[in-house]
């Protein structure tokens, strides 16, 4: 599991997961919320991925920003991620939704996410602040399996 701090990204980095996130947020499908969100996640590497919402008029079959996100980096091989910038049209920002942030554990020990919004709005927080405790593979130990950098 990875495990990053604000600190040790640096403002660059963060400007770029701030406009990859904003950018992608506007190809968002959201036409039952009329609510589109972006998000920017920064793997180990140093490449950023970029996931926008997608709704489906059966909402339960709804994919949020941050798990397309993920998701598209895990499909590359990527597993260890560095940040994450989420945008959002509201003020102050939206955080991930609890979905989100159960996927995001899965990989993540602590993980920085910067919340931002078109209108320059900014906020820090830290995954383990959003979701304390969280049920993961070290949190299970042997339990479930296989490791989660093991390739299918």
């Amino acid at each position: 599991m990875t495990t990053s701090t604000r600190e040790s990204i640096d403002k660059a980095t963060w400007d770029r997961l701030a406009d990859a996130a904003l950018e992608v947020r506007e190809n968002a499908y959201a036409p039952y919320s009329d609510f589109p969100v972006g998000a920017a996640i920064l793997c180990d590497d140093g490449t950023v991925v970029r996931g926008c919402n997608m709704e489906n008029a059966a909402i339960g079959d709804t994919i949020c920003a941050e798990r397309t996100a993920i998701g598209q980096a895990v499909s590359r091989g990527q597993r260890s991620f560095r940040a994450l910038a989420v945008a959002t049209d509201l003020a102050p920002p939206g955080a991930p939704c609890g979905s989100c942030r159960q996927v995001l554990s899965e990989f993540c020990d602590a993980l920085p996410i910067l919340l931002v919004n078109p209108d320059g709005g900014r906020e820090f927080v830290e995954l383990t602040d959003l979701l304390p405790r969280s049920f993961n593979r070290a949190a299970a130990g042997d339990r479930l399996g296989a490791s989660p950098n093991q390739s299918d």
